[in-house]
Formats: structure tokens, sequence, C-alpha cells
């Protein structure tokens, strides 16, 4: 056999066997619906989890409905009655009903945790983004930058902030956003370093298509999975952080109310009327933990290196 007809039928055959690792890889990769599918069949606790975030959604969402009083209207003559079947979490200090108060706190809450989170988010992509994929200055400034902002701790940043710019409900979303973008920063450059080195990345760099374009159409999709559970666990730290400021006296102010402003605001009937902080106080913990298993939950079924 001459050494061209031996090189072709080598050739031939590597050909034929990269082709059948190819169509054995697409058969046997996952799309996201089918890693959800998987989440939904194995992971009973995540998929209670995000029923129970969206019931309290659905709630806040239609708050007039489900609310049996008006949250705002004082009846002192019914002040710091226990629960009861009139009112089923009792009344507060001035009258007002609790379960009323809990369900549109719910509003204040979810705002809270969600608007901050998606505002740190876009923000720590774009900087990952561009300090992984420019590299050099670009990546020495963001993350020295972002260092400054991980080396202080975040509800003490958040408290200077507030502090600043004063007690609202707008100043809240800007020092949750300013302090919780660092972390999204360091996750997505570290992504973007690792595709960054992929054949497909090189190729497009190779055929001159622009930066911008190959940052957020070809290496971005490929973070959504991480971002995804980043955010399942960044909004109840929101929520948490909020909850502590208020406990400050900078967080949500009246007449508008949150989960964290009524466990403050019934502290000091503690250990008399422990109904008023122990309802929000619950609602604070059931959220957390909801949103953090739905975390968990979506981790084990995106994360490719913990794919059994």
């Amino acid at each position: 056999m001459s050494e061209a007809k031996l090189r072709e039928e080598l050739e031939e055959f590597v050909h034929n066997e990269f082709e059948e690792d190819i169509e054995t890889d697409i058969e046997d990769s996952d799309t996201a619906l089918d890693k959800i599918k998987s989440m939904i069949r194995n992971n009973k606790l995540a998929v209670f989890s995000a029923f129970i975030i969206l019931a309290i959604c659905i709630v806040a969402i239609l708050a007039p409905i489900f609310s049996p009083y008006d949250p705002n209207a004082q009846v002192l003559k019914d002040r710091l009655i226990a629960p009861c079947s009139t009112h089923l979490l009792g009344t507060d200090e001035l009258g007002r009903d609790v379960l009323s108060r809990l369900i549109y706190g719910a509003r204040i809450s979810l705002v809270i945790g969600i608007v901050p989170t998606v505002i740190s988010m876009v923000i720590g992509t774009i900087l990952g983004l561009m300090a992984g994929f420019l590299g050099k200055k670009v990546d020495f400034i963001i993350m020295r930058f972002a260092d400054i902002m991980l080396a202080f701790p975040s509800l003490l940043l958040a408290m200077v902030v507030m502090y600043t710019l004063g007690a609202s409900l707008i100043n809240i979303f800007i020092a949750l956003s300013l302090v919780n973008w660092a972390g999204t920063a360091r996750i997505v450059r570290s992504q973007t370093l690792a595709l960054k080195e992929k054949e497909f990345v090189e190729a497009a760099i190779a055929i001159g298509v622009k930066k911008s374009v190959i940052m957020f159409k070809h290496i971005l999709p490929n973070c959504i999975s991480s971002l995804i559970v980043l955010f399942t666990l960044n909004v109840p730290a929101s929520i948490l952080s909020e909850s502590s400021l208020s406990f400050l006296g900078i967080g949500a102010q009246p007449p508008s109310t949150s989960w964290g402003l009524m466990v403050v605001r019934g502290k000091q009937y503690l250990f008399t009327d422990p109904w008023i902080s122990i309802a929000p106080g619950i609602a604070i913990l059931v959220i957390v933990l909801a949103f953090n298993f739905l975390g968990d939950g979506l981790r084990d079924a995106i994360d490719p290196y913990l794919k059994e």
C-alpha cells in the first residue's frame, strides 16, 4: 500500500472518529430545560422553595385582595390584641392588624431584595466581563476598585452610605447596589478568563469580531447559569441587610412598612406581646431559606462540575 493511500485512510479514520465523538457529546449534553426537569425530579426541596417564593410574590402583588384590613388603619381600642379569630396574627401597639401589615410589608421587602440585586448584578457583570476579557490596565483598575469595596464589611459600608444620603427607599437601593457589585464582578471575571481561552472565542477574535460582540454574545451567555444561582443567593442577603439597617433606624421609614421594620417596631414588646416581632421574623426566615434552597438546587442542576 502506497504512503499516500495509507495517509488518506488514516485521515478518514480520524475524521470519522471525531464525528462520532461530536455526535456522542451532542446526544449526552443536556439543555437548560432538561437540567430544570432533572432538578424538579431529584430535588423536591428546591421545587417546594420555588412554590413558596411564588406564593409570597403572588400574595404581595395581590395584597389588597388577601389583606383583611387596611394596614395603616389605627384602632387604639384594639391595640396589642393577641392572635384570635378576628386578628389572626394579633395587632400592634397602634391597633393595626399584624397580618395585613405583613402582607403589605412583603412588597417592600421583596422589592428591596430584588431591585438592588438586579442593579448590582448588571454593574458587576459588565465590569467583570471588561476586566476578564480586556485585561491589563482595565483589569487592574476594576479589580483594585473591587478589592477596596470587598475590604469593608458590606453592612458597615451600607450604613455609611445611608447615613450620608439619608434614610429612604431609593437610598437603600443605592446603598445595597454599591456594596454588592464587587462579588458579582469577581465571579464573572473568573469565568471570562476561562472562556477567553476557548476555541470559539479565539476563532471569533481571529476573524475580527468586535470585542463588545464577543463579550456580550459569546461569553455572557455561558455565564448566565452562574448568574441565576448568584441572584437567588443575593436576594435574601439584601433582605437581611435591609432588616439590619431598619434595626439601626436607617432602613424603610414609616408610614411604609417592611418585615425588618416590623421586627424593629415590635422589639420593645418582645417579652409581653411577642407576636408583633415573631410574625415578620418568621416571614424573613422563610423567604431567606426558600431562596437559599432554590439557589442550591439550581446550582446542583446547572453547574457542569457537579454533574454526576
